[in-house]
């Protein structure tokens, strides 16, 4: 008869054995005591990458960050008590981003709970309707060793469904926590395989989607999911497509509007380029600009999306088309015979002169958006940009630059400044290529222990800090306009004062501070990680995204009069 702890690791064992034939690679963990038996299980096989770290919401983010850009669940495992707690944010984000992860929270057994034992809280449940399956499999018992192997498939099959996203295995563990495992069950038909969607949509399937979109003016929201394929769609529909930094279609391609958000802020051209239906991509971006001006059209509304998830915040699409994206817009366009003459050619023309006031104002003007358009303009194809909510992920959106060839990832499930840097090499270690985060002040500080360890983490990665010692996007808010200065300063300014050279060198990141657009651009070609500190002046932030929206509708009225 196995012992029990024997019995614990012979089951860890079987669950990341049959993890691994799932096609699991990384795992995430948080150091602890009571998760000892599947610590050892994972950090025993060589198939499985084990990443530490310390504090459990960065490594939650860092797990977030490796789902994100991998579409494979990733191992996320603490131990019992408060750690499962700090799990939450970055569950959350995973549950609204659609991102595959796989949650083990260590608890005590049955027995130790409920009469005050220490590092015992109620973990069942614990994250809620945010995760797409829960499950206490109990204390290991060899009577259900033939139901392991089953346990560990449905955990991958439920992650990576028709609607990707989080789960979460509580598993109890009585002591002795180490032991040696056994032989493992052997793997046969498990009774629960892997969830497919076939790849292909036929043109049947889109009929319906196709009779809104034939022969009528429109326009393409492209956001994060969107493929290739769309831009073929719109070639045949001669429509143009709005490119959310997130969708992968900021390319030089005469259909694509990179500058959209600007371009919408003239209300000429605005009001006079009403389409007659939108199709939105993936999902939406930032811009309430576009939002708005969506709405002021009164316009129909279709979706093509790739998971079940409704993302309709205004309530406005009469059609959702739930498929694989690059099959359905290939198969659209199959159907089409003739673009739309005359539609596109003013929204290039005001793409064009947009881009070219954003180069010049920018040029003479050092300021947040201009930061943004270095940042996004120096990136090689092939590697990677994280961005952060709040302000960075607006101004790349609104003034960043055509990134062909470079994936932008950003958490905008819950639209979050928590754990930015920790999902940045959560993105470096899933992609293995050089990543750059562009990330606000507060919400570095807010992440800064994502920094720790950072240079023993194989990784190449720049974060690059806008400091303006604050929230500067509450000055574009209503209540700037409303409290008084030193109330705002209190409640929403929050200047912190952090030394940010202080803090990279606390850490061993190297560090630089850059003052002007040359010196970013140098700082980002040097090779190797590094802390980049761009401070700006936040009372001056409002000002110059006025002035530079004002100079980007000029030439647009003038290019389009």
């Amino acid at each position: 008869m196995s012992s029990i702890g024997d019995t614990a690791s012979t089951f860890c064992a079987t669950l990341v054995d049959e993890w691994i034939h799932s096609g699991v690679r990384h795992a995430v963990l948080a150091p602890g005591s009571r998760s000892t038996p599947l610590a050892i299980a994972l950090a025993a096989r060589s198939e499985i990458r084990v990443h530490l770290f310390h504090d459990e919401r960065s490594a939650s983010f860092a797990a977030l960050g490796l789902g994100l850009s991998t579409s494979i669940p990733v191992v996320l495992l603490c131990t019992s008590g408060t750690a499962a707690t700090h799990f939450h944010g970055a569950v959350v984000e995973a549950h609204q981003s659609n991102v595959p992860m796989i949650v083990c929270t260590a608890d005590r057994p049955p027995e130790l709970r409920d009469v005050g034992a220490p590092q015992t809280i109620e973990q069942t449940h614990l994250f809620g309707s945010a995760v797409r399956w829960f499950h206490d499999p109990g204390v290991p018992s060899m009577d259900a060793a033939s139901s392991w192997r089953a346990l560990a498939a449905r955990c991958v099959s439920s992650s990576t469904g028709s609607r990707p996203g989080p789960v979460h295995l509580n598993l109890p563990f009585r002591e002795p926590l180490v032991g040696v495992p056994t032989d493992m069950p052997d793997r046969r038909q498990t009774g629960v395989g892997r969830v497919v969607r076939p790849a292909v949509v036929s043109e049947t399937d889109v009929l319906p989607l196709f009779e809104m979109v034939n022969g009528r003016r429109g326009v393409i929201v492209a956001g994060r999911g969107a493929s290739p394929e769309v831009l073929t769609l719109a070639k045949k529909l001669g429509w143009p497509v709005f490119a959310d930094a997130r969708s992968d279609l900021r390319v030089c391609d005469e259909s694509v509007v990179v500058a959209f958000d600007a371009v919408l802020r003239s209300s000429r051209f605005a009001d006079s380029h009403f389409p007659d239906i939108v199709l939105r991509v993936g999902e939406p971006p930032a811009s309430k600009v576009t939002a708005q001006w969506i709405q002021r059209s009164g316009t129909v509304v279709v979706q093509l999306q790739n998971t079940e998830m409704v993302v309709d915040p205004d309530h406005s699409a009469a059609l959702t088309l739930v498929a694989d994206i690059a099959s359905a817009a290939a198969a659209l366009a199959s159907l089409m015979t003739a673009p739309i003459d005359g539609w596109l050619s003013d929204w290039t023309t005001a793409e064009t002169v947009a881009q070219k006031a954003i180069d010049s104002w920018c040029d003479h003007n050092w300021s947040e958006p201009s930061n943004a358009r270095v940042v996004t303009s120096t990136i090689k194809q092939g590697n990677n940009l994280v961005v952060s909510s709040s302000m960075p992920i607006r101004d790349v959106e609104w003034f960043g630059s055509v990134t062909p060839g470079v994936q932008v990832f950003s958490n905008r499930g819950t639209n979050g400044i928590d754990g930015v840097i920790s999902t940045a090499i959560g993105v470096a270690l899933g992609t293995g290529v050089s990543t750059t985060v562009l990330i606000g002040d507060v919400a570095c500080v807010h992440d800064s222990n994502g920094l720790w360890a950072l240079m023993q983490r194989d990784v190449d990665l720049k974060v690059v800090v806008t400091n303006n010692d604050g929230g500067s996007i509450f000055s574009f808010l209503p209540q700037a306009g409303v409290v008084d200065n030193a109330t705002f300063e209190l409640l929403y300014g929050t200047p912190h004062g952090v030394a940010f050279e202080h803090l990279a060198y606390a850490h061993g990141v190297p560090f630089k501070r850059a003052t002007h657009g040359a010196s970013l651009a140098e700082a980002l070609a040097t090779p190797g990680t590094m802390l980049i500190e761009v401070p700006f002046d936040r009372s001056m932030n409002v000002s110059q995204h006025e002035a530079l929206n004002t100079s980007i509708v000029q030439a647009v009225e003038s290019a389009t009069a």
